[in-house]
């Protein structure tokens, strides 16, 4: 089990180790080739097991607990979305030294979504929009009885204010300082999510999207999962869409003034997290964050 001596480490997570895992919790896969997803994401080390399984295994401490959130709660999601989500099979154990749960999905075929293929789509814009519709329309009624909602309220916006201006202050050479405040106290100044409460996916950017042959075909990695404001899922305006389809996305998903402005908050707080944290190592990330926090300040 984790401890304090591992809670806030980065463990090692190699082939070896997946394999042990795999064969030693799930020995009905054990004859199942590991292979290595590359790039993966920052929070997750992720292979594919066979033709149609994922593992996924945190890298940190911050993605703890996503293996059980999404175990329980994408099969109660998935009937009332549009597109694909994962399925979850399996939920593992720590052991061989890693300390957290880690998960087991259906693999999802399709390819990650891109700018250049689908930035200048309305029809795209507009699919998403329908996404979050039904994902913020699933009601208590849709909750199983008994059922509770820890670990999925919303995060305060103002939660990011102090690594925010630090990182405007970081990169204050490389973006225009002075807009990226601006848009920073305008979205710390909206008025507050003031409706029900609603679902939201939580880190809806390009990366968790999925194409085949050149459309949408399924939303993935919903560890941050929630209930509350639903500004957080703007943040896909700005990094996958152009100016023209953000504008029919805004339309049909009906985002009001101060709930953009708090989604243009989320775009620049995460765009510059992600810049700050691996641009300097990671060429990918350094272009897909540097267009979304210029995104961000076009509005």
């Amino acid at each position: 089990m984790a401890t304090e001596t591992t809670a806030h480490a980065r463990p090692a997570i190699d082939a070896a180790l997946v394999r042990r895992l795999v064969d030693a919790q799930f020995p009905h896969w054990a004859d199942l080739p590991l292979t290595l997803l590359d790039p993966a994401g920052s929070d997750h080390a992720i292979y594919r097991l066979g033709k149609e399984l994922s593992v996924r295994l945190p890298r940190h401490a911050g993605a703890i607990g996503q293996a059980e959130k999404e175990s329980h709660w994408l099969p109660l999601l998935a009937p009332h979305l549009p597109l694909a989500i994962p399925v979850p099979v399996g939920v593992g154990e720590p052991d061989f030294g890693y300390p957290w749960p880690w998960a087991v999905s259906r693999w999802l075929v399709g390819e990650v979504a891109t700018v250049e293929a689908l930035a200048g789509s309305p029809s795209t814009a507009v699919e998403l929009a329908g996404f979050l519709t039904a994902l913020q329309k699933f009601t208590p009624e849709d909750i199983p009885v008994g059922d509770t909602l820890e670990g999925l309220t919303d995060r305060p916006l103002a939660d990011r204010d102090r690594a925010t201006r630090a990182a405007i202050a970081e990169v204050g050479g490389v973006f225009d300082g002075a807009a990226m405040t601006e848009l920073w106290d305008a979205a710390l100044a909206a008025p507050a999510w003031d409706r029900p409460p609603v679902w939201f996916h939580g880190d809806f950017h390009t990366g968790n999207l999925l194409t085949r042959d050149g459309r949408l075909s399924a939303v993935i990695d919903f560890g941050g999962l929630g209930i509350g404001d639903p500004a957080c899922d703007v943040t896909i305006a700005f990094t996958l869409m152009s100016a023209g389809s953000r504008a029919a996305f805004r339309a049909e998903l009906g985002v009001d003034d101060a709930t953009w402005a708090r989604g243009r908050g989320w775009a620049l707080a995460t765009g510059l997290n992600a810049y700050t944290s691996y641009a300097a190592v990671n060429p990918r990330v350094t272009a897909q964050t540097t267009r979304q926090i210029t995104e961000a300040l076009i509005g």
